[in-house]
């Protein structure tokens, strides 16, 4: 699975329909690391295809929430991208608002790992160091199981996920946990530049 969207391209789309700074990090945070997943995986080759789509994930929910994962391919042809994209895309959100469902191991992985990134995106922001890099997965398996916390963010998703793939709970949480740890700097560094490029526009 290839594009030949660039990241930058994909960040000026999702930049041009969303406007709040938590839907950019969102769209970063997945994309960094669904490029992790590609190359942990076993699916180096396609990362580039990944990391793409994962930024784009969400590009219609800002503007049109009551119209996601359906405006999408409408925005996306503005970048003309390839049909496997779109179908990708499309794809995170079945059961909830598609019914384009997951069939590459690439959209089972973002289907699964979409929602958990906020719970541990959240988690983080409540530690001291404001960071995932020294979080533990047991406080990561307390923090899934209080339904309280996050709570915007769906576990039956998340559940249905791990099974989509063969996975257990526990192994999706320590894989998705990994990448957030290892790509961390990395969003963080393209978070600070989409700001500055803001302020100078």
């Amino acid at each position: 699975m290839k594009t030949h969207i660039t990241w930058e391209e994909a960040l000026g789309l999702l930049e041009k329909y969303n406007q709040e700074p938590f839907h950019i990090e969102h769209g970063i945070t997945v994309g960094k690391t669904m490029g992790w997943f590609a190359r942990n995986l076993g699916y180096e080759e396609e990362a580039d295809f990944w990391e793409v789509t994962g930024l784009l994930h969400d590009v219609d929910f800002e503007r049109y929430p009551e119209e996601h994962c359906k405006k999408a391919p409408e925005l996306l042809a503005e970048l003309f991208a390839e049909p496997e994209l779109v179908h990708a895309v499309c794809s995170h959100g079945y059961g909830l608002c598609s019914d384009v469902e997951p069939e590459h191991q690439m959209e089972k992985v973002l289907f699964a790992e979409d929602e958990l990134t906020g719970i541990i995106f959240a988690a983080a922001k409540m530690r001291p160091s404001k960071s995932c890099r020294d979080m533990e997965l047991s406080s990561l398996k307390k923090k899934f199981k209080d339904k309280r916390f996050a709570a915007g963010c769906s576990r039956e998703v998340i559940r249905t996920g791990a099974e989509r793939l063969g996975w257990t709970l526990e192994e999706l949480l320590e894989k998705t946990l990994q990448a957030m740890q290892a790509c961390e700097e990395d969003i963080r560094r393209e978070t600070a530049s989409e700001t500055e490029r803001k302020q100078e526009g």
